[in-house]
């Protein structure tokens, strides 16, 4: 790997275009993934925002879920944003019985536990490794983080009204997950920050 890595963006459904800017904007080179060989080329990969059931539905359909879960236990560097967080998971409330996920990150996540679209909304969230002022977050249908386990780092939390205190931002290893879309923002220091964890693991 040359000093500009290759990240891929889960390209079943959900935020994919948006990742891709950010990343590029990120300095790393950005590619849509959804087949195998697509997956066997990047050095990283974003599973973006959209709707976990569906998700996990077209990873099955598309045979990308073992080759997914092979690279994560290999160390690949994975972040998930708002239903890339439900994927990687290891236990979700609130989803379909038959959901599966990526079993990735030691952590109990609650589904939709904002409320529904018409309850979206963006509030100012500090994470832990990314300097400067707090990050603009944008909440659309988010989970949230019940419990974590053993080896998970808490990176941030809502600091105002009723959802105080909620965690919204994990790392485990080389995996981070977001209850919030940063791919929407202008703000490009949370993909910067999976950019530089990427060109450590390599």
């Amino acid at each position: 790997m040359t000093d500009v890595p290759v990240i891929g963006v889960l390209a079943l459904q959900g935020d994919v275009r948006e990742h891709v800017a950010a990343l590029e904007a990120a300095s790393a080179q950005a590619r849509p993934v959804r087949r195998t060989e697509e997956l066997d080329a990047v050095d990283g990969l974003v599973i973006p925002g959209g709707e976990s059931t569906t998700i996990s539905k077209l990873v099955d359909i598309f045979a990308l879920r073992e080759p997914i879960d092979k690279r994560i236990a290999g160390g690949m560097p994975v972040y998930g944003s708002c239903a890339g967080m439900i994927m990687l998971a290891s236990e979700v409330l609130g989803g379909r019985p038959d959901q599966r996920g990526f079993d990735g990150i030691a952590m109990t996540v609650r589904r939709n536990a904002f409320g529904r679209q018409v309850d979206s909304f963006e509030a100012p969230v500090s994470i832990t490794g990314v300097a400067g002022e707090p990050f603009h977050a944008v909440f659309i249908r988010a989970p949230w983080v019940e419990r974590v386990g053993d080896g998970v780092e808490v990176l941030g939390r809502v600091t105002d009204g009723p959802a105080a205190g909620r965690i919204v931002a994990v790392r485990q290893g080389n995996l981070v997950a977001t209850s919030f879309h940063p791919e929407l923002t202008g703000d490009r220091r949370l993909h910067g920050y999976f950019v530089d964890l990427v060109r450590a693991a390599a």
